[in-house]
């Protein structure tokens, strides 16, 4: 999503890399990007393996007509749904690139691929009863778009553009718990912007991963959020076990992004692919 008013875990270090180096333009691929590295000829997911792949969604329009031949005909009809061209053709690419990082994990065509939605909207494949399948969310905001796919376990990313004009305050004293509101509003004003998408963004990931919108309000549970910070999941109203139940992590998505990603369980692998390789 584009706007953050729409619609205590540490997991494994990954490699170290460098860190993340794009244009304006999002020219994603540069000599410095280590963290997104194109994906090996095969492609293996275990249930131990988190994958998240990235990619532009400004592509040219040969491409776009050629992705939009892969959607079914409830993608095409929410894409015209859409005012402006603009985001008309983000929704079009978000979708077909979807279905083509999908079709990698199955010997399958991209447009052979079928999707059921929970009462919530979030997409599974369809599957025949006891079929190991894989469990996936996506999230674009601006231009780009990360795709979270793993196995046998539930898992939620939110991806944002930092916008330095919103009221980061007064927002969050209407959405965050006690909790996240007194550490934002302890921290430097410099600092302050980044907090709130780093909140957003851990707080959406896991609501996205549980599968049920917005009916946990998102002042019931405790995300960190300071800069430098670890992503945590700190605490959950009415339950204290369901904390421990998730790991969050940070994710470095590109200069003037916020991401973040929740993932059921622990201990997992963790690896950054870049679409297209």
């Amino acid at each position: 999503m584009c706007c953050p008013l729409a619609d205590r875990f540490r997991l494994g270090k990954p490699r170290e890399r460098e860190p993340l180096q794009a244009s304006a333009g999002l020219t994603l691929m540069t000599a410095l990007d280590r963290l997104w590295l194109p994906p090996p000829a095969g492609l293996a997911l275990s249930r131990d393996d988190v994958h998240v792949w990235r990619a532009s969604l400004e592509l040219p329009a040969s491409r776009v007509q050629s992705l939009k031949h892969t959607l079914a005909a409830d993608e095409l009809s929410r894409a015209e749904r859409f005012h402006f061209q603009k985001d008309r053709k983000h929704f079009i690419v978000a979708r077909g690139l979807f279905r083509a990082i999908l079709s990698r994990y199955f010997d399958m065509e991209p447009g052979q691929l079928r999707f059921r939605y929970s009462p919530y909207g979030k997409p599974a494949l369809a599957t025949t009863p006891g079929q190991d399948t894989l469990s996936f969310n996506v999230s674009h905001s601006h231009g780009l778009a990360l795709y979270a796919i793993t196995r046998g376990r539930e898992i939620g990313v939110d991806l944002e553009r930092i916008s330095a004009d919103l009221d980061c305050e007064q927002i969050a004293a209407r959405f965050f718990s006690p909790r996240e509101n007194a550490v934002l509003r302890a921290l430097p004003t410099e600092l302050k912007s980044k907090a709130y998408f780093n909140c957003w963004t851990r707080k959406e990931a896991y609501i996205k991963a549980r599968g049920g919108g917005l009916s946990l309000p998102l002042d019931q549970f405790d995300v960190s959020l300071a800069p430098g910070e670890p992503a945590m999941l700190l605490n959950t109203s009415g339950d204290r076990q369901e904390a421990t139940r998730w790991s969050l992590r940070a994710l470095t998505p590109g200069p003037g992004y916020v991401a973040a990603l929740a993932v059921e369980g622990h201990g997992w692998r963790f690896e950054c692919w870049q679409w297209p390789e």
